[in-house]
C-alpha cells in the first residue's frame, strides 16, 4: 500500500498526525465458536465515542524503553511482521500489553520464573499506568515481572481516514486470556464490558443493537472463520496496512477498504451515524 496521504479531500488541509496504537483482541473458546472481550466505548470519548471497540490505546513514548525483562520473539520478529522499525516494534508489544493490563485488568507478564501472577494484586500499579505516573518498563522492574511477548499474535494493521480529526496508526493483536485470568470493567473508558461471541457480536451489529467502525468488524470477520482459539492463533493472517479511502460529502458511506461492499451491506440503514 501506498503511504498514507498528507491532506484532506474536502479542503486540502494538512491531516492530522498519526499516532502509533495498539489494539488487542483478547480471545477464549466458547460453546458457539470463539469469544472476544468487547467494550462499549462511553459517548464521551473524543475518539470512536460510543462505539464497540477491543482494548486498546496510543502508544506512550516510554513504552520504547528497553530496559525489561522480556520473554518469546523479540523486536525485530515483531517489526517484521508489523513492517515497521524495532524500536517502534517493542513499543507497540509494550502498549498492548499496558493497555490491556490498563482497560481490563488482565496482565500479559509472569513472574521471572515463569510464575503466574495475581493482576489483583496489583490494583495500584494499575491505576499508576493509566494516570502515567508508572511507565511499563518502571512498573515490571519494580516486580520483577517478565514481558510475555509469546502471548501476543500479529493480526492486522488499519490507519485512520485522512479526514478524521485525532488519526491512529493501530496495529491489531490476538491474545488468549491466560488461565485463571479475568477481564474486567474498571475502566473509566467504557460503559459496557463483556463477552461475546465473534459471531454473535457481528449478528447483534447487523440487527442495530451495537456500533462496529470497519477495523473492528474486519477484525471480528475474521476470527468468526474459526471455529477454536488455536486454530485461530495459528492461522498465518495477511497483514497490510489498510487505510480507507474518502469519498468527500459522502457521510459514512464515503470510506473505501477491502470489503467495504460487504460491511456497507449488512451495515443497512445504520449508514447514518459519522465516524
Amino acid at each position: 500500500m501506498s503511504a498514507p496521504e498528507s491532506t484532506t479531500p474536502e479542503s486540502g488541509a494538512p491531516a492530522a498526525p498519526l499516532r502509533d496504537a495498539a489494539t488487542v483482541v483478547l480471545v477464549r473458546d466458547g460453546s458457539d465458536g470463539i469469544e472476544v472481550f468487547l467494550q462499549r466505548r462511553v459517548k464521551q470519548m473524543a475518539f470512536a465515542g460510543g462505539m464497540t471497540v477491543f482494548p486498546g490505546g496510543g502508544v506512550d513514548a516510554r513504552d520504547a524503553e528497553a530496559d525489561l525483562a522480556w520473554s518469546g520473539p523479540g523486536a525485530p520478529w515483531w517489526a517484521d511482521a508489523f513492517n515497521t522499525t524495532e524500536e517502534t516494534a517493542q513499543a507497540l508489544v509494550c502498549a498492548a500489553v499496558r493497555e490491556t493490563f490498563e482497560e481490563c485488568g488482565v496482565l500479559l507478564a509472569t513472574g521471572a520464573e515463569g510464575e503466574v501472577v495475581d493482576p489483583a494484586a496489583l490494583s495500584a500499579e494499575r491505576a499508576q499506568l493509566v494516570d502515567k505516573s508508572l511507565s511499563l518498563a518502571e512498573f515490571l522492574r519494580a516486580r520483577s515481572l517478565t514481558l510475555r511477548a509469546d502471548l501476543l499474535a500479529p493480526l492486522a494493521h488499519w490507519i485512520t481516514p485522512v479526514n478524521e480529526k485525532r488519526r491512529y496508526d493501530t496495529r491489531f493483536f490476538l491474545a488468549a486470556v491466560p488461565h485463571g485470568q479475568h477481564p474486567d470493567d474498571a475502566t473509566t473508558e467504557a460503559e459496557v464490558a463483556l463477552w461475546a461471541g465473534a459471531r454473535a457480536a457481528l449478528t447483534s451489529w447487523r440487527d442495530g443493537k451495537h456500533f462496529l467502525l470497519p477495523p473492528t468488524w474486519a477484525q471480528l470477520t475474521e476470527i468468526a472463520r474459526f471455529d477454536c482459539v488455536d486454530d485461530l492463533l495459528a492461522a498465518d493472517h495477511r497483514i497490510e496496512p489498510i487505510q480507507p479511502d474518502v469519498t468527500p460529502g459522502a457521510g459514512l458511506a464515503r470510506l473505501s477498504f477491502p470489503s467495504s461492499d460487504r460491511y456497507f451491506e449488512a451495515l443497512g440503514d445504520q449508514r447514518t451515524p459519522e465516524l
